[in-house]
């Protein structure tokens, strides 16, 4: 008698919102563990970036880096403000960021690179956005608060910077962001990165590939919604 072939899994469509913060490094290491996982599943991982601000009292034109983390953390910074940092510097290079904290010069408010977010992603360049703010804050040490930055780093990837500069000249969108915001801090939310997968459950924090792997195969196996 010949053996039922098992039933193979076909490939699901999982979409996961990203909540973070330009600012946070614990949202690119995170970020980048996911990615890695996602690299490696079979499965369609459709990903949305949502906003969030670590610290929404630093004014819009910023603060200088080194004179926020002063008053942050005083004088000499904790024993786990340390234990933090040296964890960042060790886990970054393995998946290919470099964190060059000491020489960041402004600690920016991150609502317009949040509304330029929101605008990429309605163009599909999500990803490709916040690995260029990512990147220009923490590794290029370019001040993602300012709008003429902003705009050029749309242009990089392929966005409109002309109208990106218009466009962050206004109102436009800012309300919408903000709302989101706080959203997101009412679902329960209160530290980034949290991952979202079908907008059913959550991984929080930068977990490593694997937890993500688990993750990604949970999503698939819940029941489609009618």
């Amino acid at each position: 008698m010949a053996k039922k072939k098992s039933k193979k899994q076909s490939p699901a469509v999982i979409q996961v919102d990203i909540v973070s913060d330009i600012v946070c490094p614990w949202c690119w290491l995170g970020a980048r563990y996911f990615f890695k996982a996602a690299k490696q599943t079979k499965h369609h991982i459709t990903v949305t970036w949502r906003p969030y601000m670590l610290d929404p009292t630093v004014r819009e034109p910023g603060v200088p880096y080194r004179d926020y983390m002063k008053n942050k953390f005083g004088d000499g910074p904790s024993d786990k403000f340390k234990a933090m940092r040296e964890h960042l510097e060790k886990a970054a290079p393995t998946v290919g960021i470099n964190f060059r904290f000491d020489d960041i010069p402004m600690r920016p408010n991150t609502l317009n690179a949040h509304r330029l977010m929101k605008w990429a992603n309605g163009q599909k360049l999500g990803n490709e956005m916040a690995e260029a703010l990512f990147r220009a804050f923490f590794d290029h040490h370019r001040d993602v608060g300012d709008p003429a930055v902003l705009a050029k780093i749309a242009d990089e990837i392929g966005m409109d910077g002309e109208l990106v500069s218009e466009l962050l000249a206004k109102d436009e969108d800012r309300n919408a962001v903000m709302e989101e915001m706080m959203f997101f801090r009412n679902l329960g939310i209160n530290g980034v990165p949290c991952f979202i997968y079908q907008g059913q459950f959550a991984v929080q924090g930068a977990q490593e590939p694997a937890q993500h792997l688990a993750a990604i195969e949970k999503a698939a196996s819940l029941p489609a919604e009618a």
